[in-house]
């Protein structure tokens, strides 16, 4: 408690109290000290040390005299040390005896005046806020103007801290001020972790249960932003990754990860590994190696398929942590300005642990989540998109809720990008605006807006993809009317004569995102749009007959990153639209369809070991699998190497002939069987 209050408690003024211990110079006893006596006024009597009864020399700066003292310059602010409180009272003091010694001097040395005086001026300011009167009247106006101003700013201080604490007024995820300032693929860190998204859908408590604070025994688990680490994980340990600075263009940074040494050649092992169909070999790797990522990778996917999908999660998250601890000093997750290039085999692994981690969120009930990772991955080549998952990102806002940000992605890179050619965004696209119509909280004039763009943006769609529309009613079980079902335009020919490669993006869409529409509030507004597009059709609409030009010119192929994408996803009804081209070439886990033009920084050693040391017999074991290929382990060095090993296959190839057909020869006669088994028993 300041002491102008503890005279207020006692009723007593400024002025009654008896000249303290402090100002006649002696040293104020224990006693006083509990009593907590009044400290001395600036500029009488000798300044000493703090005093030993009183705990924090602060209490002794009452706040409201502080606040009515003006400061020695206007420029320093508010909350200043206890030192530079001390120095500027002492030059107030210093000055203040100046003038009581003129004053004195002018009244004849009457000390008992100069007293007086003193005791009236502390009266005077005990009673009012005003600046003291012992002041210069150029101070006082100058006082008074700096305190209202004063005043004012702690008005401002107030008003600003109830916008922030009002949670109507916080940035919001839906669109405002504070998140449109924001780069499009923006990233929040606090988003990228599910368990704050499950928090709000069902409270802190049903998430974490009974579960035990971290034990303090695993201090080497470092807190990271992509994964929550583990204590069941192993020990982490340097994994031979590392991640280096390329170049800055036009503020853009590109990264590349490095494998060193150690590394390549545990990557060489897995290779093996891998061309061995053996998912124990994989295991006996990972049990060495616990942090390789293509590893993890890989029997991620093993685990999927054996229906373990805890497990399947849990090597993902492994890997990510494993790459995060590679990470450049200066590389951040959320500036969308930092870059990696897909072309680079050491970069693909983090792209491909990104997809299956929000693949996973997605069906663990966390699209908010599962949506901030997908912005991540785009925001690391939004110019190539190697894994195309903007043919994701808008059934992750939808379900999200993110109507916002996905209009706003749309207006921003409609120019540029030509996203209404989409399939995905041209029905998502105007559904986003139906469910913002739909908002009571928002503006009538907003939300009338938001009406007329979704009706003219559903039927742009439909009379670009006609074919969208029947299959998406069969998902939703909702059985269309007569004119509809019996017109062509929607009917089967729509979809038998559209490309292979648009057939696959519109199945990917219904079968994704089939599941948003079957509100009975959506399916009400989408049939007049339906009845309208059908009058147009009939009119021969200019826009018909456009659209249906559009299609037959375009969609001719669909690129690698699209077939990629399809492969990931795993829809059933993509993945039967697929080309035969993609479908008979192995695709690994790892590595599915790598680009055609990839960047290698370094190549698996070739083999040593040659077929001519080998013997005969080893050779005839080694044909007998199914895998044999003589020439493929033969190593050219010249021509009269290539012209010997030439002549030893077709030698060997004859021999290998020649022992097929005396094995599929060979028969084995059965012994001759007696007519009396037992016989009689009779030896000659």
């Amino acid at each position: 408690m300041s002491r102008r209050a503890l005279r207020r408690l006692r009723g007593e003024q400024r002025g009654q109290e008896g000249p303290g211990l402090g100002e006649l110079g002696l040293d104020p006893g224990p006693e006083r000290a509990r009593e907590g006596g009044p400290p001395p006024a600036p500029g009488k009597g000798p300044r000493g040390p703090p005093r030993a009864g009183i705990s924090n020399r602060f209490e002794l700066i009452p706040a409201e005299e502080s606040e009515d003292e003006p400061a020695a310059g206007e420029e320093q602010p508010d909350t200043r040390l206890s030192e530079q409180d001390t120095a500027g009272e002492s030059q107030e003091g210093s000055k203040d005896r100046n003038k009581e010694g003129a004053v004195t001097e002018q009244t004849d040395g009457d000390g008992q005046r100069e007293g007086q005086e003193a005791e009236q001026q502390d009266r005077t300011l005990a009673t009012s806020n005003k600046p003291r009167k012992k002041k210069k009247k150029r101070k006082t106006k100058k006082n008074s103007a700096g305190e209202t101003v004063e005043d004012n700013d702690l008005e401002d201080i107030d008003s600003l801290l109830e916008r922030i604490e009002d949670p109507r007024l916080a940035p919001q995820s839906q669109g405002g001020i504070t998140t449109d300032s924001r780069p499009l693929l923006y990233v929040e860190h606090r988003n990228l972790n599910p368990e704050n998204e499950l928090k709000r859908y069902f409270g802190a408590r049903a998430v974490l249960g009974d579960q035990r604070p971290r034990q303090r025994q695993r201090q080497y688990v470092r807190s990271m932003w992509l994964t929550a680490p583990k204590n069941t994980w192993p020990r982490y340990s340097k994994t031979g990754i590392t991640m280096q600075l390329l170049d800055t263009r036009r503020g853009v940074q590109h990264f590349t990860f490095e494998h060193h040494r150690e590394y390549q050649q545990v990557q060489f092992k897995f290779l093996d590994a891998v061309e061995s169909m053996d998912p124990n070999n994989i295991v006996l790797l990972l049990q060495m190696n616990p942090y390789h990522v293509d590893s993890l990778l890989q029997l991620s996917d093993v685990c999927r398929m054996q229906e373990d999908q805890e497990m399947a999660r849990d090597l993902i998250e492994r890997a990510l942590y494993s790459l995060e601890c590679a990470f450049h000093p200066v590389f951040s997750l959320t500036s969308g300005a930092c870059r990696l290039d897909y072309r680079r085999p050491e970069n693909r692994a983090f792209f491909l642990a990104l997809f299956k981690h929000l693949m996973f969120l997605e069906k663990r009930g966390c699209p908010r989540t599962a949506l901030e990772f997908c912005k991540l991955i785009l925001s690391l080549d939004p110019e190539n998109d190697p894994l195309c998952v903007l043919l994701l990102i808008d059934f992750l806002s939808l379900r999200a809720r993110e109507y916002t940000f996905l209009t706003r992605l749309f207006q921003e890179w409609e120019s540029h990008r030509n996203l209404s050619q989409l399939p995905n965004f041209a029905f998502s696209v105007p559904l986003a605006y139906f469910f913002l119509s739909q908002q009571e909280e928002r503006p009538e004039l907003e939300r009338s807006q938001a009406r007329e763009r979704a009706a003219r943006l559903i039927q742009l769609a439909l009379i670009m993809f006609p074919s969208v529309l029947m299959p998406l009613l069969d998902h939703c079980s909702v059985q269309p009317d007569a004119r509809v079902a019996s017109h062509p335009f929607f009917g089967l020919n729509a979809q038998i004569s559209q490309s292979p490669a648009l057939n696959q993006l519109t199945s990917l869409y219904v079968g994704r995102t089939h599941a948003l529409w079957k509100d009975p509030a959506v399916m009400a507004w989408l049939e007049p749009h339906v009845h309208e597009v059908l009058r147009m059709v009939e009119a021969q609409d200019a826009l018909v007959q456009e659209a249906e030009h559009k299609r037959k010119i375009r969609y001719q192929s669909a690129p690698r990153n699209i077939y990629r994408h399809i492969i990931l996803s795993e829809m059933k009804e993509a993945t039967a639209a697929l080309p035969l081209e993609v479908t008979s070439q192995p695709v690994m886990g790892f590595d599915p369809l790598p680009p055609l033009d990839s960047i290698v920084s370094y190549t698996r050693p070739e083999r040593t070991s040659h077929p001519s040391n080998e013997s005969t017999l080893s050779l005839f074991f080694r044909s007998l699998l199914p895998n044999f290929n003589l020439q493929g382990d033969i190593r050219h060095d010249g021509d009269d190497e290539a012209g010997a090993a030439q002549d030893l296959n077709q030698g060997v190839n004859r021999l290998m002939a020649a022992m097929r057909d005396m094995l599929a020869n060979i028969q084995f006669q059965e012994p001759p069987r007696d007519d009396n088994p037992e016989g009689d028993g009779d030896w000659d």
